[in-house]
């Protein structure tokens, strides 16, 4: 008896029961005031600012001015359309990698409906057009590596990574054709005096001012309540979560493994190509190899740290823009605060919150502890 417990470990991990829905938040937000708290010494040890007074610039970033608020609203909201367009995939364990090419081939398209057909079609049938054929480019993009994993069982990680690739190519090829400028690789604004093609900005300006983007994010947020009713109540949904637990358990429940993997992936392709489509028609109006700005990668954080909830996907997208935009002010106010390290702290705030999911999940359990329990 002494021998065991001579070799019982100091403290080992053990996976906890699932927490009270208050004390995981308590958890989530105790990490990101540790986070806060950390930033605050090292902003004060290696610039001398008060941490005050740059943790108010960040709020200033996001909140100084209308504009700035609806800057920041319009971004949490493709953010967001990102994560629920990745989010049914990941569930059914299908890693699409490709969500930045989805998005690119989904503006591609756009910006090339907007140029070619943008005199000739009345401005409902443009728009309709534009979504239609997005849809259908992001979800073609998805489908490719999707077929292969259902038919053949290839990695589709490293597929719809390469695809990411495949995608900036073709844009970059377009940019280098429709170039307005030659040699210069920029399209500018398309349609820049008819703005025919472009998602009206002032849809309720009485309410939302001059730079609003109402219909974005009513369209966004009709999605999210869309897409929480079908991945939580559909058929389809069940079988998604029933795909992703075990491909076994489905087959032996008599659901075809292939067409819910074909099925989901194309849906997650074709909502990563709605994205383009909100970029190029609804905020840039132009088309490059950075219009997905790295999203379809930042979107990945969003979804796994709601754990595919679309409720919670809203609260993760914000803070991430928050993040963003804020230190981006504070660089900006204070010289020392450069964009590195803006970028450090925003690091150390996302290291602290996806700490927090590991506490979550994993306790502590100490040798002297009589009855085992989780700490």
């Amino acid at each position: 008896m002494h021998n065991e417990k001579a070799k019982e470990p100091f403290v080992r991990l053990v996976k906890r029961p699932s927490l009270p829905f208050w004390k995981s938040w308590l958890i989530r937000i105790a990490s990101v005031l540790l986070s806060l708290a950390l930033c605050a010494v090292l902003i004060y040890m290696i610039t001398e600012v008060n941490p005050l007074r740059a943790y108010t610039a960040m709020f200033e970033g996001v909140f100084g001015t209308e504009r700035r608020i609806w800057n920041s609203l319009r971004d949490t909201m493709i953010l967001l359309c990102v994560g629920l367009a990745l989010s049914p995939a990941f569930k059914m364990r299908f890693w699409n990698l490709g969500g930045e090419g989805q998005i690119l081939m989904g503006g591609l398209i756009t910006a090339a409906v907007m140029r070619y057909c943008g005199d000739s079609f009345p401005t409902w049938l443009l728009l309709l057009t534009m979504v239609i054929t997005s849809l259908v480019a992001g979800g073609i993009f998805a489908l490719v590596p999707a077929y292969f994993k259902a038919r053949w069982n290839t990695n589709e990680t490293l597929f719809t990574l390469m695809l990411n690739y495949v995608a900036t190519q073709i844009v970059a090829c377009f940019s280098i054709l429709w170039e307005a400028i030659p040699g210069s690789a920029n399209i500018g604004i398309i349609n820049s005096a008819t703005k025919a093609g472009w998602i009206p900005t002032d849809f309720l300006p009485g309410i939302f001012g001059n730079f609003n983007y109402s219909i974005n994010v009513i369209i966004v947020l009709a999605l999210t309540a869309f897409m929480y009713i079908y991945m939580k109540y559909s058929k389809h949904g069940y079988e998604i979560a029933v795909v992703g637990e075990s491909e076994n358990t489905a087959k032996y429940a008599g659901i075809n493994v292939k067409n819910v993997i074909l099925r989901t992936a194309t849906l997650s392709g074709a909502l990563c190509g709605l994205t383009g489509f909100l970029l190029v028609a609804g905020s840039s109006h132009s088309i490059s190899t950075s219009t997905g700005d790295g999203r379809g990668f930042t979107a990945i954080i969003v979804a796994w740290l709601a754990k595919f909830n679309p409720a919670i996907m809203v609260l993760i997208s914000f803070i991430l823009v928050f993040l963003d935009k804020g230190t981006a002010e504070m660089a900006s106010q204070f010289t020392l605060l450069n964009e590195s390290f803006a970028d450090v702290l925003t690091a150390i705030v996302l290291f602290f919150i996806l700490g927090s999911e590991f506490f979550i999940n994993y306790g502590l359990v100490f040798r002297w502890s009589k009855h085992k329990e989780v700490k």
